[in-house]
């Protein structure tokens, strides 16, 4: 439950203590927030006590009479609104006039409640006050959680681009000192060092592009049926000259078509990250095999390699944002960090999911499970 610390501003003693007795008793429950409301009430007789009670104790909500014998509420209200606060203001007065309401308003008063009123008329005006008082509260929230999620996404990124940059950097003035003389034959290794750098860089960007188009609902879906072992083929025919550099075999298992009513594009993200990722991971001479599966709506994608493999603990944290295994084995390997998470989300737009199963230096096996929409006449279009 949440006890919101509340300040009763009365001179009159039967006002302070039937309006204590009827928000002690009071819980509140706020639409969409799971969340129950309490009152810790306190009170004082005039305005000094209560600019004391409000410096020292700092009520989230002040009930605050019009007329005091010190000072008016209005002066109370002019004082503390100079100060920033989320303390939400309900003026009380049995001098009501629309005058006094809309100077009261005008001066950061969130309502105006006129004497007399019953205690139902006490906890309707403050249900609307707490409930601006917790919407407010949620908004800021809300705000410093994007401020921070943008802030360390913008660290990890300049991280990221940090290390390929200066070392495309470091090659260039190299080159420009002509360290190795002046033959460009010498610098062959440097220019290739340097190609692998920015097209690791463009893939993060490109990453990056695919994951805001599919984050914010601007990338449009065409979806038709397809055999998906064509698209499986296609990202094999891309991967084959990566593969054939370390004799790595890949292989597809579907002997009967896989139809599904796919957006193309989608499932090829999801093959070329796992055929790449296969094979990078993977060990000299190794295997990639794709296999494909069908049962009822449920299509199944499993990619399974013979290659490093991964520990528990780097599974669990393995689809996150920019998270990439770091070790002796995989410090040469590039990659973005985004890939999987990429995949996650694809897969969630098809009501499926992405797991893994895997065992250090034995190999990996990445499943894609997707669900079909198409109607039943689908299977014949294939």
């Amino acid at each position: 439950m949440i006890t919101l610390r509340t300040l009763v501003v009365d001179d009159e003693l039967g006002m302070r203590r039937s309006i204590s007795k009827a928000l002690t008793k009071t819980t509140l429950t706020i639409p969409d927030i799971d969340e129950k409301i309490g009152f810790e009430v306190d009170t004082a007789a005039d305005g000094q006590e209560a600019l004391e009670k409000i410096e020292t104790q700092r009520p989230d909500l002040l009930l605050l009479d019009y007329k005091l014998p010190d000072i008016t509420g209005l002066d109370i209200l002019d004082q503390v609104t100079r100060e920033e606060s989320e303390m939400v203001t309900v003026m009380i007065t049995a001098y009501a006039s629309l005058e006094t309401a809309v100077t009261a308003v005008k001066n950061g008063a969130f309502d105006f409640l006129a004497k007399p009123f019953n205690p139902d008329e006490l906890r309707a005006t403050v249900s609307k006050a707490v409930q601006n008082l917790i919407l407010a509260r949620h908004i800021k929230k809300l705000a410093q959680e994007r401020h921070q999620v943008r802030f360390q996404f913008i660290s990890v990124l300049g991280h990221e681009l940090k290390s390929p940059i200066n070392a495309v950097e470091g090659y260039l003035n190299l080159m420009k000192d002509r360290t190795l003389g002046n033959s460009l034959d010498e610098y062959e290794s440097m220019v290739d060092r340097c190609l692998l750098r920015t097209q690791g860089m463009m893939k993060l960007i490109l990453d990056l592009l695919d994951l805001t188009r599919i984050e914010s609902g601007t990338k449009k879906q065409d979806l038709e049926i397809l055999d998906i072992r064509s698209i499986a083929q296609q990202s094999m025919e891309t991967m084959q000259p990566m593969a054939d550099e370390r004799k790595i075999k890949i292989q597809l298992h579907a002997d009967v078509p896989i139809p599904l009513r796919c957006d193309s594009g989608e499932i090829e993200i999801i093959f070329n990250n796992l055929i790449s990722n296969a094979v990078k991971y993977n060990v000299d001479e190794g295997s990639v095999d794709i296999f494909l599966d069908k049962i009822d709506d449920t299509v199944t994608l499993r990619v399974k390699d013979t290659g490093i493999g991964m520990s528990a603990e780097d599974q669990d944290t393995l689809f996150q944002e920019f998270t990439r295994i770091k070790n002796a084995k995989t410090r040469n390997i590039l990659g973005s960090g985004l890939g999987l998470t990429i995949l996650k989300k694809i897969s969630a737009l098809y009501d499926g999911m992405i797991s893994v199963e895997s065992e250090p230096d034995v190999g990996s096996t990445f499943s894609v499970t997707l669900i079909d929409s198409q109607d039943s006449s689908g299977d014949e279009a294939i």
